[in-house]
C-alpha cells in the first residue's frame, strides 16, 4: 500500500536562498530512491518562508529506507538552525 506524506516547514526569512538551496539537493538525490513515486516541494503562496514536501512511496518500507539516507540527514542537520518551529509530517493512506 502506498504511504502519502506532507511535511510543513517554517524557514526563518532569513535563511530563504539556503534553505531552498537545501532543498533541492534533498528532492534531487531522494527522486532516485527505490520507492519514491513522488517528492516535490511546494512553497506556500501566502506564506513567505513555508514548504511542503509532497511525497509519494510505494510502501512504507520504502519510507523507511529513506529514512536514514545521507541526503535526509544532511538535510535535517544543516536546516535546523534556520526553522522558526519544529516540522510538522502528516503520513496516511488513501481511502478514495
Amino acid at each position: 500500500m502506498s504511504l502519502h506524506i506532507i511535511a510543513l516547514f517554517k524557514f526563518s526569512e532569513n535563511y530563504l536562498m539556503e534553505a531552498v538551496e537545501l532543498f533541492q539537493n534533498l528532492v534531487k538525490e531522494t527522486r532516485k530512491e527505490e520507492g519514491c513515486l513522488q517528492y516535490d516541494l511546494i512553497e506556500d503562496k501566502d506564506n513567505k518562508g513555508t514548504f511542503f514536501l509532497i511525497e509519494l512511496w510505494e510502501s512504507i518500507e520504502h519510507h523507511n529506507m529513506h529514512v536514514g539516507q545521507d541526503h535526509l540527514l544532511n538535510f535535517l542537520r544543516d536546516s535546523s538552525r534556520m526553522t522558526e518551529r519544529s516540522t510538522e509530517v502528516y503520513k496516511g493512506f488513501k481511502i478514495y
